[in-house]
């Protein structure tokens, strides 16, 4: 990574967000990040929800970048650039709700951190692009430094889903409204925030170019694969069900995913890079979405490996909450052995050549759509203002 000048003659845009630019895991914000520089902008990704409390806990962000970095305008490639917003402390969820309570007047001061050198490129940029973080409560921050930038609420996760500090719930309840466009990536989402004139429904996207090139088979000979993919909310009592009915069957379990069941032909990988990820899953038989169930999980029907798996046609196992009208879904019952025996042995069985693709888009099409949404709810806002007006 090296320090350079940024380039006047672009559009500049920031986006808000807990991921890191060099992260392993390629984010919906790393492939808009990418789409939005291949559409002119010059692009920063500022790294928000790290603190020296992240540091204690064992964060992996913290490989990725180095002390001089911190609060530091890097440009990690020709308009692509990277921030890291460290903080002494940041909004984290206690397991005890009164503590919740308790800590919610200190956590109320996170966006008073300084920001930093990052200040003149805010209040040059066009457009901000939040996601579903504690990176939102900065909005009325960022607005004050550029109160005509366009801003964009793109919304990963529900908040409850990733059990975040109700302070977030609470800038969440306030600012989304203020949003020029809130970008959901689900319908679970998009009825979370029907109310709001400004929502709009954009899935996740795929770069088509990476899974149309035929990576290596990682898998042996001769073998039957299962594949999950994500970094929390597996059920593992699925898992421990699934492996012991068929243990001729490989289960195949990439991402940081701890406690997993003990068993042989369960194979634990990790977080990978992204590039290795793709041939598991260009390869396997059966993609796993099997989530356990907690608040707005229901979130997870649309999610991004759900897109990868479908581009790549596999037969999906999903716990009966996931439903959707997707043919190459197939249900079990949380807990029922009978269902997850039948789901798998339905998934195994389905002729993958049926699985359609049609409605997979690139990253770019999700970032035009984006654009234009923001436009068209930008020229509405307009419009409501003038007739309020006169």
């Amino acid at each position: 990574m090296l320090i350079s000048e940024s380039d006047s003659t672009r559009k500049r845009i920031i986006l808000v967000t807990g991921h890191h630019i060099a992260s392993k895991r390629r984010a919906n914000f790393h492939w808009l990040a990418d789409a939005y520089v291949r559409a002119g902008f010059e692009v920063v990704f500022f790294t928000c929800w790290i603190s020296w409390i992240s540091r204690l806990v064992g964060d992996p962000r913290f490989h990725y970048f180095q002390p001089d970095m911190i609060k530091k305008l890097v440009w990690v490639r020709e308009h692509l650039g990277s921030y890291v917003w460290l903080t002494p402390w940041h909004p984290f969820t206690l397991p005890w709700q009164p503590l919740n309570l308790l800590t919610s007047p200190i956590f109320n001061h996170y966006p008073k951190f300084p920001l930093g050198e990052i200040i003149p490129f805010i209040q040059g940029c066009s457009h901000f692009i939040f996601e579903s973080t504690p990176g939102l409560m900065l909005f009325p921050i960022f607005k004050n430094l550029n109160p005509i930038a366009k801003t964009i609420y793109r919304v990963s996760d529900p908040l409850a889903l990733v059990n975040l500090h109700p302070v977030v719930l609470e800038a969440e309840r306030i600012w989304a409204p203020a949003f020029d466009l809130i970008s959901t990536t689900s319908e679970y989402s998009l009825r979370q925030f029907s109310s709001l004139a400004n929502c709009h429904l954009h899935y996740h996207g795929l770069e088509k170019t990476l899974f149309d090139i035929e990576m290596p088979n990682p898998y042996p000979p001769d073998s039957i694969n299962v594949l999950f993919v994500g970094n929390f909310n597996l059920d593992v009592d699925f898992l421990m069900h699934a492996a012991n009915l068929f243990p001729q069957w490989l289960f195949h379990i990439i991402g940081p995913l701890k406690n997993l069941p003990r068993l042989s032909n369960i194979i634990a990988y990790g977080e990978i890079p992204f590039q290795q990820t793709i041939s598991f899953i260009q390869h396997a038989d059966i993609g796993l979405q099997t989530r356990s169930y907690s608040q707005d999980a229901e979130h997870f029907t649309n999610s991004l490996k759900v897109v990868q798996y479908t581009y790549c046609r596999l037969p999906i196992v999903a716990p009966e909450f996931l439903r959707t009208a997707q043919q190459h879904f197939f249900y079990y019952r949380p807990g029922d052995s009978d269902s997850i025996r039948q789901a798998l042995l339905q998934a195994r069985a389905f002729d993958r050549t049926r699985i359609s693709r049609d409605m997979i888009q690139s990253w770019d099409e999700v970032m035009k759509s984006i654009e234009t949404d923001l436009a068209d709810t930008t020229l509405a806002g307009s419009k409501r203002l003038r007739n309020t007006s006169a």
